[in-house]
């Protein structure tokens, strides 16, 4: 797997939340930049070393 694709959503109480395509990672924040670190935490979180994507 080379990629993993998000969907990213404007909250209605604010701020972002982001779920991935074809698999189970879901995350929030406040803002974009935050929303993009939150990202990598869960997708690192979602994977074991050496089959996580680029």
């Amino acid at each position: 797997m080379k990629e993993i694709v998000f969907i990213v959503e404007e909250s209605q109480d604010g701020g972002y939340f982001a779920r991935a395509v074809n698999h189970s990672i879901f995350t929030q924040g406040d803002t974009i930049p935050e929303l993009k670190s939150m990202i990598s935490d869960a997708v690192r979180c979602h994977f074991v070393e050496g089959e996580m994507p680029a």
